[in-house]
């Protein structure tokens, strides 16, 4: 066990919410990087936030128990499972020999007795040995299952959390997680996994269970407008689970130091086509079909006249009045809701914002550095407080303080093969002599699915050669919508240093800071360029053209360049430019 908290953690007592403690241990192995930050972070919430915004807002991590790494350790061994785990085989291969294998009996009588006793809907989340580790944060590699856990018997009940245990340690081994480690320095046979089963922070409406709000704040804001400043960091919010963010990329972005600011749409109407327009909620209903190896098994998605016929959008909503083309405050008048979470920060209904900018700055200084931090919360139905404020995670976050300088002067020349003042990341590469691109000629929307598939082919080769290249295409990468740009996850792309997106008119989306894909970028020190199409800078799409292929496909083309690339990122002004010989 992790000798700094084998004093403070305490020994899973075969109680969950009625025990004393509210952050226990199953086992007697490592926490895993995702517990471990939960528990530098436990005692220091209580002190320095526990009343501190009280009684608006109670700060909590909600009830967990963690199954340390030594079980998963018997778990492999006692079942003989590394033969199939470390074959590549397909992920519904492996996933089906950890079903059936069986978990160590003194595990089994621990999950029994907490099931037993617990009706709630849990999260059972992976927390491995290399999970948010500096420079290595495997965010969304491993998986979490959400579960009822609202059958009416106790044997039901365990099956399923048992179930989604074995699938937890299952993604350790899928091939998301294979292709992530070649961007590492370590095999997929370094990896330990521990599983953490906390409740989940919600509200039930009928067959639907989800927060009012979920959230990332991060201590750093790659893309500041207006007056904000970088180091005043950014936060993305959502209704429903926090899928909608991390994985979908859609949610309300907002600098702590300027909450009453919109998202720098073009338009309302813009504002409207972009904004939540569904959520994710756990399924307290008849469930779907089984299928115990599917991370979203007991998740649905539901649109917002669901929620408001709920009665959640009371205090997070804003209503358009097409009339006069205007947003109002609150559901007072008909017309489309937007999910702009005025009445937090624009009407300051509790002090939610003061709360997280307090939090970032005790994060930064028990971590040592910028952190990024997921949440979800719930608020007073009636009056909106109290609001009990469930924190999930924190990991660090990677922000290059190197000195580039790249001046307007630069963005033009006939030797720039791509420009942009639209840049994340900070500074220079020139080892690059390899582009893997998207054929403008032959893209289209509908193919994005197809272009992902064959990109993922070009990566493994060129990541298994330890080949760095430049990635071009259209579209936001890492889009879970094929319609709104190239829905590859970062283990897919994982051997590129720098990579650039074009957008159309028809596929115009913010990059989400909020994004599990956005944190691998940061913190794999990925250059990530936007072109917008309004822009004046254009990729040399005739000089691409010209270079010798040295793979093809119908929609994809790898070229090789005699000479490397020239890349520069000024992560101060946003500015970057890409140079060809």
């Amino acid at each position: 066990m992790d000798k700094s908290f084998s004093k403070s953690l305490a020994q899973f007592d075969r109680q969950f919410f009625t025990g004393r403690e509210k952050f226990t241990l199953i086992g007697r192995g490592g926490l895993g990087g995702k517990a471990h930050g939960l528990a530098a972070m436990e005692d220091i919430l209580e002190q320095q936030l526990g009343g501190r915004f009280a009684p608006d807002i109670q700060v909590v991590i909600p009830t967990l128990t963690v199954i340390t790494t030594d079980f998963f350790d018997f778990f492999m061994k006692d079942n003989r499972l590394y033969d199939i785990a470390l074959s590549e085989a397909r992920d519904d291969l492996i996933a089906q020999a950890f079903q059936k294998a069986e978990l160590p009996a003194p595990l089994v009588g621990d999950l029994r007795a907490l099931i037993s006793q617990v009706h709630t809907p849990l999260a059972v989340r992976s927390s491995s040995m290399l999970e948010d580790a500096m420079f290595e944060p495997f965010a969304s590699v491993y998986a979490t299952k959400m579960i009822p856990n609202n059958q009416w018997d106790a044997d039901t009940r365990f099956r399923k959390l048992t179930e989604a245990v074995k699938y937890v340690y299952a993604s350790t081994f899928f091939k998301d997680a294979r292709n992530y480690m070649r961007a590492t320095k370590h095999t997929t046979a370094d990896e330990k996994m521990a599983v953490i089963i906390q409740e989940v922070v919600g509200v039930r409406y009928g067959d639907r269970f989800y927060p009012h709000i979920s959230g990332v704040a991060r201590s750093h804001n790659f893309y500041p407008l207006g007056h904000a400043k970088p180091g005043q960091g950014v936060v993305d919010l959502a209704l429903g689970l926090g899928k909608s963010i991390v994985d979908d990329g859609i949610g309300w972005t907002f600098s702590p130091a300027y909450p009453q600011a919109n998202p720098p749409y073009i338009s309302i109407r813009d504002l409207l086509e972009q904004s939540q327009t569904s959520f994710w909620a756990i399924n307290m209903g008849s469930p779907g079909e089984y299928n115990p190896i599917q991370e979203t098994e007991y998740m649905l998605k539901f649109n917002l006249t669901d929620a408001e016929r709920d009665g959640s959008l009371r205090f997070i909503a804003s209503t358009y009045r097409p009339e006069d083309d205007k947003i109002v405050f609150g559901m007072a008048e008909p017309g489309p809701r937007i999910i702009d979470f005025a009445p937090l920060l624009k009407l300051e209904l509790i002090p939610f914002n003061k709360m997280l900018r307090a939090l970032l700055k005790i994060c930064e200084e028990r971590l040592e550095r910028m952190v990024e931090i997921e949440f979800a919360m719930t608020l007073d139905e009636k009056r909106g407080k109290p609001g009990r404020f469930g924190f999930l995670q924190v990991r660090p976050m990677v922000v290059s303080d190197a000195k580039v300088d790249v001046s307007l002067a630069e963005l033009v020349g006939e030797h720039v093969l791509v420009a942009s003042e639209s840049v994340l990341g900070n500074g220079i590469l020139d080892d690059i002599q390899d582009i893997v691109y998207v054929k403008p000629e032959k893209f289209s929307p509908n193919q994005t699915q197809t272009i992902a598939g064959q990109l993922e082919e070009l990566n493994q080769k060129l990541a298994a050669s330890h080949v760095p290249y430049l990635l071009i295409g259209f579209g936001r990468w890492g889009s879970t919508d094929p319609l709104g740009g190239i829905p590859v996850n970062f283990g897919q792309i994982c051997g590129a240093k720098a990579i650039v997106e074009s957008t159309l008119p028809e596929m115009n989306f913010m990059l989400s800071q909020g994004s599990h894909f956005f944190h691998n970028i940061t913190s794999f020190r990925v250059l990530y360029f936007s072109v917008p199409h309004w822009e004046k800078y254009m990729i040399d799409w005739p000089w691409l053209g010209r270079q010798r292929a040295v793979a093809e496909t119908e929609l994809v083309r790898h070229v090789k360049l005699p000479a490397p690339l020239k890349i520069k990122v000024d992560g101060t002004t946003s500015r970057g430019v890409i140079y060809h010989a």
